[in-house]
């Protein structure tokens, strides 16, 4: 269970559309990586990298489930 939200969900999935993620969501979500793969040290900056990069795209507005892409026609 996630303390922060009171339920199962992960920080990236528990992110406001819209909402560019602030360093303490991304710290978090990190730690969350973290756990998840053993707690071991020495990937900090992956971690750090790859929960930016959830969190930006739980962000990203979106339709019937679809993201929202801008024509560039």
């Amino acid at each position: 269970m996630n303390s922060r939200t009171g339920s199962n969900q992960s920080g990236a999935e528990t992110i406001s559309v819209n909402h560019a993620p602030s360093f303490e969501e991304i710290r978090f979500r990190a730690h969350e990586i973290h756990l998840e793969r053993g707690g071991l040290p020495g990937n900090e900056l992956d971690y750090l990298l790859q929960a930016e990069r959830e969190l930006q795209r739980a962000a990203q507005p979106r339709a019937n489930g679809f993201s929202i892409k801008e024509d560039t026609q």
